[in-house]
């Protein structure tokens, strides 16, 4: 795959073009940018899939087992926000097959994208959805919300994540994937959010930490569930 002149300085090879174009701004600023990222451009959504849904990402993502550890019933209801082309939100679909899952993106094409993918694969329990700058727009209360690489663009995590709570049933559940400082790959150290971090804002937000993973090699992986007194 030939990499654009712009990535040459910073990355070779399609594995670390995967890596880079997974961080630079999947969603909009209320699912997922920082200002540095927020506006770049993703339409093209079909060039994009070659990238996002490299089968050699699996090797470090471990999707099966992220899955696996969420320990979903077949009929739960997710969220997907940042969806991107349904790399995780297809896996998802498929683990809920009663169940229902909302890939949620603020790209028009890769909205278009996922919903073509999903009739294409005969998915009719996933539906994709148009993010709002400042609502995920997911349109009924969920079991799961899961953001993957997405934790640290957002910029105004706090109030964000406590708005967020509307979308969750009283026991569901918030799953948070991103790039430990120590990574070898993923977006520039100073645009990571220390995983310490990510739990004080949360609790601000009214969330306190059910578990956390960590057999992942390149991200923590942590899961939360609202305070019961919202």
């Amino acid at each position: 795959m030939r990499i654009r002149p712009g990535f040459l300085s910073a990355f070779i090879g399609v594995q670390l073009l995967l890596v880079l174009v997974l961080f630079i701004g999947r969603v909009v600023p209320a699912a997922g940018q920082t200002v540095e990222h927020h506006q770049h451009p993703f339409s093209g959504a079909a060039r994009w899939a070659e990238i996002f849904d490299d089968p050699g990402r699996d090797e470090w993502q471990k999707p099966d087992e992220v899955l696996r550890a969420l320990a979903l019933a077949p009929d739960a209801t997710v969220a997907d926000i940042g969806a991107g082309t349904g790399y995780f939100a297809v896996r998802l679909a498929r683990a809920v097959p009663q169940g229902r899952v909302y890939g949620v993106d603020a790209e028009h094409d890769m909205v278009r994208y996922l919903g073509e993918r999903a009739s294409r694969e005969n998915l009719g329990n996933l539906t994709a959805v148009l993010a709002k700058p400042d609502d995920p727009g997911i349109p009924v209360a969920v079991d799961l919300v899961i953001l993957v690489d997405t934790y640290h663009h957002i910029p105004d995590r706090e109030r964000y994540f406590r708005a967020l709570q509307k979308s969750l049933k009283t026991d569901g559940r918030l799953a948070i994937i991103d790039f430990t400082l120590e990574s070898p790959i993923g977006p520039s150290v100073r645009s990571r959010i220390p995983v310490n971090r990510v739990k004080q804002e949360l609790s601000r937000a009214g969330y306190r930490l059910l578990k956390e993973h960590k057999f992942l090699p390149n991200q923590y992986y942590l899961v939360f569930r609202p305070e019961t007194d919202r």
